[in-house]
């Protein structure tokens, strides 16, 4: 047992000052530069995240199948368009990932309340329908969601690690 004991006391210093050593680049080997804004252009099918005022990412996406104009409500089929925040990451979805937006806001309300209906809500930036694939549902050349937008799964695991709740989301016709 002294011996042991002799062993560890020589061993333990050494295995701490490794750890400690390479405990950063462990760390760091995941790390991915944040967004601190999301940019989707309808129009183009788009969207970027931006850190700092410069495109990190870009990706190609499908939106709601009635895409030109801004969301009026519920079941429209349209995409809102506007200022939003990430509110919530939802690993439990319909879909293989979701990044809930804060619609709808006051405006949207007060617009939908105009025409006599309900503006609708979860609109989502997401992954594909849980169980299906690109190809089942036209993605990204077929506009398929209820006015979500929508990317592939490896990309909304990107989008997911890149944003935060609260980054903001801008969102253009």
């Amino acid at each position: 047992m002294k011996n042991v004991l002799k062993l560890l006391s020589r061993i333990l210093p050494v295995s701490l000052l490794v750890f400690c050593l390479f405990c950063p680049v462990l760390s760091y080997a995941d790390d991915v530069e944040k967004a601190d804004l999301v940019v989707i252009h309808k129009s183009r099918r788009s969207m970027e995240l931006w850190s700092n005022g410069a495109t990190i990412a870009r990706y190609r996406i499908a939106l709601g199948f009635e895409p030109v104009g801004p969301k009026q409500f519920e079941g429209d089929g349209k995409t809102p368009e506007g200022v939003y925040t990430i509110v919530q990451h939802n690993e439990k979805s319909n879909f293989f990932r979701s990044l809930k937006l804060n619609y709808p806001n006051a405006t949207d309300e007060m617009n939908a309340a105009a025409t006599g209906k309900k503006p609708g809500g979860l609109i989502m930036i997401h992954g594909l329908p849980n169980n299906k694939t690109a190809e089942m549902v036209g993605h990204p050349n077929q506009d398929w969601t209820e006015g979500c937008i929508a990317v592939t799964d490896e990309e909304i695991m990107d989008i997911w690690r890149r944003t935060d709740k609260g980054t903001a989301v801008l969102i253009m016709p």
